[in-house]
């Protein structure tokens, strides 16, 4: 029996998520990863690395914790939001049982993670304008025990309608859990649900410091939740998900300095977005520009498969968005410095198409 023939079939099957880093490219424009675009230098101030971390980093949760007007206990720290996302897999569905639901176009590792520990994927096509079909999630919910639902939506940047939101959590209470991706939710901090976990105590919210908070290289989530979730997720998390390293920089990004800067950040990239946008719709290959509620934006080109050649050609790398349902001709780009978007703009101004 070869190596491949002892692995799990569903493994053997598996394809895996197709990451920005995986994708690669040669480029010095680096649009496709909706990352901030500068680095932010942090000094680390623990050095005692000859001893294993704390699971749950006290001064990380708590200065997240008050971040997210929540208590300490309804939050859990892991890396990543991915790993929160895996995690409730595995703490709340059984493998050949128990299904997950998400509606593309949205993002792609809710189904690598679901697909890698046996748990059936359920989809249900998002609405024109990209919102939940709710009726179409109704008939679908038997037996699924975690529906995800990205909002602010990657790829497509709209935030979810929040009545659709509070019908799609009163359908599911007492039968799944409703899991509310909020990865860019700094971009619209108006939009969060943080304020419905006392009323729904199976909301979940995911969270991330690579976004706003600029550490994508970090690689720090967190799950926000009633105390009885959390309790659930810390009984299947790795002993020492955070290294010492990762929870002394966290915690200073989550000081009130650290959030302040953030903030700053996010004003930055706001104003960034805005220029890159109304550049954009004078472009002749341009078809349409999607509005956004995050650091990056959605855009329709004529001939996109060519314009994204071309650029990544010239060293701008954006994200191809065309196998995703109902995205056909988009390209994803990642709002950078002012010099970045003009690389972009005066790159699309040459196209002939």
């Amino acid at each position: 029996m070869s190596i491949e023939e002892l692995a799990r079939k569903n493994v053997r099957d598996l394809t895996p998520y197709q990451s920005a880093r995986r994708l690669g490219g040669k480029g010095d424009v680096w649009l496709n990863a909706n990352e901030y675009p500068t680095p932010v230098a942090y000094a680390l101030t623990q050095q005692t690395l000859n001893r294993y971390p704390e699971c749950q980093p006290k001064m990380v949760i708590d200065r997240y914790a008050q971040y997210a007007g929540l208590k300490p206990e309804q939050v859990l720290v892991s890396r990543g939001a991915d790993e929160g996302i895996e995690l409730l897999i595995r703490a709340f569905c059984e493998p050949g049982q128990d299904a997950i639901l998400f509606c593309p176009p949205t993002y792609g590792m809710y189904s690598v993670s679901a697909e890698t520990f046996g748990v059936e994927c359920r989809t249900v096509q998002a609405l024109e304008d990209w919102q939940l079909n709710l009726p179409a999630i109704a008939e679908q919910l038997a037996g699924v025990k975690v529906v995800y639902v990205c909002s602010p939506n990657n790829p497509t940047g709209q935030i979810i309608n929040p009545q659709d939101m509070r019908t799609l959590l009163e359908m599911t209470r007492g039968k799944a859990l409703v899991v509310a991706d909020e990865a860019y939710i700094e971009f619209c901090p108006q939009a969060t649900l943080t304020g419905w976990l006392a009323d729904y105590p199976h909301l979940v919210v995911l969270r991330t410091l690579s976004k706003a908070f600029a550490l994508a290289g970090l690689r720090c989530g967190f799950t926000l939740a009633s105390e009885e979730v959390i309790a659930l997720l810390l009984k299947v998390i790795a002993p020492y998900p955070l290294s010492t390293p990762v929870a002394d920089i966290a915690a200073q990004a989550l000081s009130p300095q650290g959030i302040v800067a953030m903030r700053e950040r996010v004003a930055q990239i706001l104003d960034e977005r805005a220029y890159l946008v109304s550049n954009l719709r004078d472009i002749a290959c341009v078809e349409q520009v999607f509005d956004s509620e995050t650091n990056y934006i959605l855009v329709r080109f004529t001939a996109s498969s060519t314009v994204f050649k071309s650029l990544w050609d010239q060293g701008i790398i954006l994200r191809d968005q065309n196998k995703q349902p109902s995205l056909s001709g988009c390209l994803r780009i990642t709002i950078g410095t002012r010099a970045e978007s003009q690389r972009v703009i005066d790159a699309l101004r040459a196209e002939n198409v």
